[in-house]
């Protein structure tokens, strides 16, 4: 259709607004030096993710059949497939989001109660009232799928379109190559920011209402702006700070918050897959696919309760002696006292496991074989929740880092002490390994375990910087809870997610200014997501690109 021709202004504006950044580490201080503080950066070109792109879909025309499943998988990049510098556009992405149009459109045209939900003119439209039907539906449509007001010729080029495929089709065809053709904008693809002077200081500038909507609701709702939202940015109500304060506190204590939470965490977390996780049946035989899916809803449940409706602090996430659990979670983990296919909350042993890091889903996620690795568990624990900066052996190494085979030891211990006694390896394993004994307690699929093969397992271990040692997985969450780097950590990935971008070394400030504020609101989860709205980077974009 006609509408294949946006495919190329789409592949030239994302050339244009080039979205790699400079990515720096964050050296031994998370935090950076003390007098760094927060400034304005570079905002990338941000593309709509898949969940992002089905949920406008949705808003915008009711479609509720996930297209973008159709769609690649994105880079990780950040860690939670929101990295804008990693959602590239290439022909062939092109040309893939030119089919989930077309299957979008059809299926937006195929029947007149299709049709009329964004058409609703179409019904009565007459061959002498069609033109002045598409001009009406644009008006008010495309405003909402480009997420802002739209300037006359814009209207005018797709009535165009339409004009000159209804003179071989039917109307019903000619609107769905105009709907191909919104689908494929720039405009409707990416989250434009251009801004506009800010009379305050003329070294920044700040968003448009229009485009502080879009940042709020794709922030907290991952969709396109509601129409409360709207109305404000229509109304100029979405200047200061404390108005953009306000309206993120509402649309998190809303229900349609809770996703985003979902998402957060399965970035964070080694939970995402779990549904595709298999084990040796001989060796697990209580362990399935479907108690993997189990786990996985259980972090995800957990971490809304705590945040939503428990206590709301970092501290309790880490180390709260209670999860979500149904009747069949409960039964593997040999639980009792409830029934049903619903989760609710329950008592932990609080001398095995507590908080999210010891469920039985992280557990089961940070292993990738049928014998656990104090390697994966330990890497994950210092890169993810202490943001120690872990690099990957070199190529010439790579026999020496091989993980040691089951037969080697009777303990995971005996067997990775051998494996990393080497001097080459020592300097990273001293790290990783200390933190990953302490988890040995808990087998391949997140079970409990005293002994290995036999042997009494011993947990005992060390969080790499602190003089005391740890004597097992509780005391390591204990630890990490009470640390400073934790929290920190913490801080700095929410940072990432939020901002949908990979931590830049410009972004010390910031995350020195918002840990600061974290700790000294008692480690509120939801205050610190609300204090990311609040920053430079949220409120403004760089006066001149970079």
């Amino acid at each position: 259709m006609g509408s294949r021709r946006f495919l190329y202004v789409a592949l030239a504006t994302a050339s244009l607004w080039g979205c790699t950044g400079t990515i720096g580490d964050t050296g031994p201080s998370l935090l950076g030096e003390a007098s760094l503080l927060p400034q304005t950066i570079r905002a990338p070109l941000r593309r709509l993710t898949r969940r992002e792109y089905d949920n406008t879909v949705r808003d915008l025309l009711g479609d509720t059949t996930s297209p973008a499943r159709a769609l690649p998988s994105e880079e990780l990049g950040n860690g939670f497939g929101n990295d804008a510098g990693s959602l590239s556009m290439s022909t062939l992405l092109a040309e893939q989001y030119a089919t989930v149009a077309e299957d979008i459109a059809t299926r937006a045209t195929a029947t007149p109660a299709a049709l009329e939900r964004w058409a609703p003119c179409v019904a009565s439209a007459s061959p002498a009232s069609e033109e002045a039907c598409t001009r009406a539906t644009l008006t008010s449509f495309l405003p909402l799928a480009f997420r802002r007001p739209v300037e006359p010729d814009e209207i005018d080029e797709l009535v165009l379109l339409q004009q000159d495929v209804r003179d071989g089709g039917t109307y019903a065809s000619s609107m769905a190559a105009v709907l191909e053709a919104i689908l494929q904008a720039p405009d409707f693809l990416y989250r434009v920011e251009l801004g506009e002077p800010d009379p305050e200081r003329n070294d920044r500038r700040r968003l448009t209402p229009y485009e502080m909507a879009t940042r709020l609701s794709y922030l907290f709702w991952g969709t396109t702006p509601p129409p409360q939202l709207r109305a404000l940015a229509r109304d100029d109500g979405l200047r200061t700070p404390e108005q953009v304060r306000a309206q993120a506190a509402l649309m998190l204590e809303d229900a349609q918050a809770r996703p985003m939470v979902r998402t957060f965490f399965n970035g964070l977390l080694p939970i995402a897959a779990l549904g595709d996780v298999h084990r040796d049946h001989d060796l697990f035989p209580r362990f399935s696919t479907s108690i993997a899916g189990l786990m996985k809803q259980e972090t995800e449940l957990f971490a809304e309760h705590v945040i939503f409706d428990g206590e709301g602090d970092w501290v309790t996430l880490m180390t709260a002696p209670y999860t979500l659990v149904n009747e069949q979670l409960a039964a593997y983990y040999g639980m009792s006292g409830i029934s049903g296919g619903a989760f609710a909350k329950m008592p932990v042993d609080s001398t095995k496991r507590r908080g999210i890091l010891l469920q039985g889903g992280v557990m089961t996620g940070t292993t990738h074989a049928n014998t656990t690795s104090p390697v994966a568990r330990g890497a994950y624990v210092m890169r993810k929740m202490m943001c120690v900066n872990i690099p990957l052996p070199p190529s010439e190494l790579a026999d020496l880092v091989t993980p040691p085979p089951p037969y080697s030891g009777t303990t995971a211990r005996d067997r990775f002490s051998q494996h990393s006694a080497d001097p080459v390896c020592a300097a990273c394993h001293q790290l990783m390994d200390p933190v990953g004994f302490t988890l040995e307690n808990f087998d391949a699929v997140g079970m409990w375990r005293d002994q290995e093969n036999g042997a009494t397992i011993d947990a005992s271990g060390k969080l790499p910087g602190y003089e005391e040692g740890v004597g097992g997985p509780v005391d390591l969450v204990n630890a990490i809870a009470a640390s400073d780097e934790g929290p920190a950590c913490f801080t700095k990935q929410w940072l990432s997610f939020a901002y949908g971008r990979t931590f830049d070394t410009r972004d010390k400030g910031t995350l020195q200014a918002v840990t600061s504020a974290f700790a000294a609101g008692g480690y509120d989860i939801k205050d610190l997501i609300l204090a990311f709205t609040q920053t430079d980077t949220f409120l403004y974009l760089p006066q001149d690109p970079e």
